[in-house]
């Protein structure tokens, strides 16, 4: 037991003579300024990053969403579209009806098919030009972001660039598959 204390005392008084008080505070005062930032230093995060796409975790648009008929709002590609589907007002799941224009400018939604169980980018437009179709009004909100982040919100009207503001109605153009 003699060696240990021995070697113990040795290791603290090099110690001791080699650092400060000032230096240990310097350094204590170095770390805790410091440890607010590493939860902001970039991590892999590859593993927290893989949608869960059980059942379960599902939202409700999801899990009641079907693949046969583009003209409800239960179809698959309408997770995130508020206003009139164009399938229903003379155009199609990806086109505007004839006499109105597409804007430039869209919303997103992530939606995911119910025949693969794969998760999709799906860019919503809306057509502009003619007077509201009025017709297969559908809000669905699935995970709809607030106001601040637009690009991910469905309440604004998308008619941006457009010869003209009105609204006529939506289409949902699948961008490709969400990672």
């Amino acid at each position: 037991m003699m060696g240990f204390d021995a070697m113990g005392e040795k290791l603290l008084r090099r110690f001791a003579g080699g650092s400060s008080r000032r230096s240990l505070l310097s350094r204590l005062g170095a770390a805790l300024v410091a440890a607010p930032v590493f939860p902001l230093l970039p991590v892999s995060r590859a593993e927290a990053a893989k949608p869960d796409r059980s059942p379960e975790a599902k939202t409700a648009f999801a899990r009641s969403a079907q693949t046969k008929d583009d003209g409800k709002c239960d179809y698959w590609r309408y997770c995130a579209i508020d206003g009139a589907l164009c399938t229903c007002c003379g155009g199609g799941i990806h086109s505007c009806p004839p006499g109105s224009e597409p804007s430039p400018v869209s919303w997103v939604g992530t939606c995911i098919n119910p025949d693969d169980g794969k998760a999709y980018l799906i860019a919503y437009r809306d057509c502009c030009g003619k007077p509201t179709c009025g017709q297969c009004f559908c809000d669905n909100t699935d995970r709809e972001t607030q106001l601040y982040v637009p690009q991910l919100n469905n309440d604004v009207i998308w008619c941006f660039g457009t010869s003209s503001m009105d609204y006529h109605c939506s289409t949902a153009v699948m961008v490709g598959a969400a990672s």
